[in-house]
């Protein structure tokens, strides 16, 4: 591939377009997207001293309580040490607990506590108000559409991460599948 650059210090004025089949709208659109379903959960994070990364920690501990570290690594795809972080400063504030595994003694299994079950709500419902909101104006018969649309995103050898969330469980417990 040849380097299409300018040479060093000379501007380009003016705007990359739809180039090499780069679908620009989508992407720009996702940025948008991505900022605002966001935007509502970062100020109540603020009030904790919190970021993202304490949101995500505590989405999938309320989702899927039980989740062991070693999972929740792997969910996330962070490294141990960032996480070891957040899940410190979750657990220092009493919004996460961590149990022995009943197993295997060296597992860590995460719950959220009735602090941490109340900050996920309180996360979730500004989130979930744009995305019913986003469906009525999409049409409501798009639902199906947009979720099959957003799990292709999802890297194919990542997607049996997706169905163990508990809604698509069919009624089983973590861990019985």
């Amino acid at each position: 591939m040849t380097d299409r650059s300018p040479p060093a210090g000379k501007p380009i004025r003016t705007a990359i377009a739809d180039e090499d089949g780069i679908d620009f709208a989508i992407i720009e659109l996702f940025f948008f997207a991505y900022r605002d379903f966001t935007s509502d959960p970062d100020q109540i994070l603020a009030d904790y001293g919190f970021g993202r990364a304490h949101h995500r920690v505590l989405h999938f501990v309320n989702r899927r309580p039980g989740l062991t570290v070693a999972e929740l690594l792997d969910v996330l795809k962070i490294t141990k040490q960032s996480l070891a972080r957040v899940l410190k400063q979750l657990i220092d504030t009493d919004h996460v607990v961590q149990l022995q595994g009943p197993r295997d003694r060296r597992q860590r299994e995460l719950y959220p506590t009735a602090k941490g079950r109340a900050l996920a709500l309180a996360l979730a419902r500004p989130q979930s108000r744009r995305i019913r909101a986003a469906l009525e104006d999409s049409g409501a018969s798009e639902r199906a559409l947009i979720e099959r649309f957003l799990e292709a995103m999802v890297d194919p050898e990542l997607r049996a991460q997706i169905d163990i969330v508990p809604a698509k469980m069919s009624g089983k417990s973590h861990g019985d599948h």
